[in-house]
């Protein structure tokens, strides 16, 4: 008796995997499937048992059944090379390389599946192989998408730029490849050049069709700005975006990203409360908003936001380098383990190696984090990453190496004032170097006037040099402005190096004011408090507190991973 094979079909339209490969398990076995009388029934079986297996994501199976598809495929000539002769004037050509090929069985298809599995499974030099044996006129707009991210993945700049500039001339709204060849440096008026041109005129059509090609220049353009270091410009673009596209989350979402990497904190995450509020489940960039709060110091908020994420999906990198950021003052070795599970998934996940590197940092194993920190930097070369190498470096007293990283980074950004202040602190680390630092300093907050980075290390040097004065002043007119807690902190620590208690008492209280959980604010003041009481505040402290804090919190987390 015959297994139904359109059923199986039927099934797999329908997203009933398990029993689609229940059934094809029957169809493949059947006798009526002989191999040697019909190689071709037998290869077309094989092909639907492979997809039921790759739906369930069993990725070794379905490539051993395309496999063996395949071989069934090949060998169909030698049974019915007649037959096939006779067929061919009346009957339509297959893609398949093989014409004498008379099986409904697509050879170029399945080497596309095997591609995938191979994808999945990140053994990137067969998928490649797979799919450089399809020809290059009958790959499909997945196939060359496919290809440009493993080209991409293996360094291949060129070849990966190719295939996804064929993405675009099939299909312009290909948005992940318009962002990958930004990423790869192509100009903003290459990429738009491939944007099919108007429709005829007259055609209602074509105003629809302007309308597109304007918004979506725009956004060529903000991804070419960011990819550039360009950030402002990039940020400009996408807020005019925004206003002909209200609450769009991906925008919100870009524009926190790129706030969160050049400081502007406070409207990072109001952009990423945003996009939440739009959409609670979304994971995109969370492990970038979960670094914003843990900086904040809002423990109770990321608590929340790392419950949200794994119950959401426990299997993505962003949650486990969220949960690396709120692990990280607990236990290091185990915020380790989560940014390393982060690359294991997604070996292009660049918060992953930052996150990587800053924890390398606080352990003081500065070689593993220079490591770290170069890795994110061949992925984006972004302002984050440098800095993250320029921190290493000094660290480990390899001053020539954070100049030239430092440098490097002002060349890439040359209107940037973090990229002058990274090199300010370089110079910054010997005392021969700190006029050319204050030079620096004062470059950059004549870049960005608001640039509270630069002003308290500025003030920092101030102190260094003994003009605690003119700390203090600078810190002053900035406090006139801007409303900051880290101002606050830098007010008091001066005040206290000169044993001004009572000010350093009363701006460390400011600071907690503005941020209740601000640790330097917290250690400051106890301190402080301590020296006037006449008590020394270096003296051992018996109380060990918060040694119990979200005691429930792993059993939660255990629970749900």
């Amino acid at each position: 008796m015959d297994v139904p094979k359109d059923q199986i079909s039927t099934l797999l339209d329908h997203g009933l995997s398990i029993s689609a490969q229940f059934l094809g398990s029957f169809l493949v076995s059947s006798s009526s499937a002989n191999a040697e009388a019909n190689p071709h029934i037998k290869a077309e079986n094989l092909v639907l048992l492979g997809d039921a297996l790759l739906r369930e994501k069993e990725y070794r199976r379905a490539m051993h059944m395309y496999k063996q598809a395949l071989q069934y495929n090949r060998i169909i000539p030698k049974q019915t090379s007649a037959s096939t002769r006779s067929s061919l004037s009346t009957s339509n050509r297959s893609s398949s390389p093989n014409s004498f090929n008379v099986s409904a069985v697509n050879e170029n298809e399945v080497k596309f599946k095997i591609a995938s599995c191979h994808s999945s499974l990140n053994e990137n030099k067969a998928a490649l192989l797979e799919l450089e044996g399809i020809p290059s006129k009958a790959r499909t707009l997945q196939m060359n998408l496919l290809m440009g991210k493993l080209y991409r993945n293996s360094r291949h700049s060129r070849a990966a730029i190719a295939c996804y500039r064929e993405c675009l001339r099939n299909c312009f709204y290909v948005m992940e490849a318009i962002i990958a060849l930004a990423e790869l440096g192509v100009t903003p008026k290459n990429i738009i050049s491939l944007i099919p041109q108007t429709p005829n005129r007259g055609n209602r059509g074509s105003y629809d069709h302007l309308d597109s090609a304007r918004w979506l220049q725009r956004y060529v353009e903000a991804q070419c700005c960011i990819a550039s270091n360009d950030y402002k410009g990039g940020l400009e673009l996408y807020a005019e975006l925004l206003q002909q596209f209200p609450n769009n989350i991906h925008i919100l979402l870009e524009m926190a990203k790129v706030e969160a990497i050049i400081g502007k904190n406070d409207e990072a995450i109001m952009n990423f409360e945003k996009a939440r509020s739009v959409d609670p489940y979304i994971l995109t960039y969370m492990d970038e908003y979960a670094m914003l709060l843990k900086m904040k110091s809002d423990y109770s908020k990321l608590g929340k936001l790392v419950h949200d994420l794994l119950n959401t999906d426990p299997t993505r990198p962003e949650v486990f380098v969220a949960l690396s950021v709120m692990w990280e003052r607990k236990d290091d070795k185990r915020a380790l383990s989560y940014a390393e599970k982060s690359i294991q998934l997604d070996e292009r996940h660049i918060p992953g190696y930052i996150m990587k590197g800053n924890l390398y940092l606080s352990m003081d194993r500065l070689e593993a984090a220079v490591i770290a920190f170069r890795g994110a930097r061949e992925l984006r070369a972004d302002l984050r990453s440098y800095q993250g190498l320029v921190r290493s470096y000094l660290a480990c007293s390899k001053v020539k190496e954070a100049l030239y990283t430092a440098r490097e980074a002002m060349k890439a950004m040359p209107q940037s004032a973090r990229a002058l202040k990274l090199v300010g602190d370089v110079h910054a680390s010997n005392p021969d170097g700190r006029e050319k630092a204050k030079k620096f300093y004062e470059s950059a907050l004549r870049l960005e006037p608001g640039y509270l980075g630069a002003a308290l290390a500025l003030a920092e040097l101030h102190v260094n040099e003994g003009r605690n004065g003119d700390a203090v002043s600078l810190l002053e007119r900035y406090l006139k402005d801007w409303a900051d807690d880290s101002l606050h902190v830098k007010l008091a620590q001066v005040f206290s190096a000169t044993n001004m208690l009572e000010d350093a008492l009363a701006h460390y209280q400011a600071a907690l004011r503005i941020n209740s959980q601000n640790e330097a604010a917290k250690k400051g003041l106890d301190r402080v408090e301590k020296q006037m009481k006449g008590v020394d505040p270096d003296a051992p402290d018996e109380d060990e507190e918060n040694e119990v804090e979200d005691a429930d919190a792993d059993v939660e987390e255990t629970e749900l991973l």
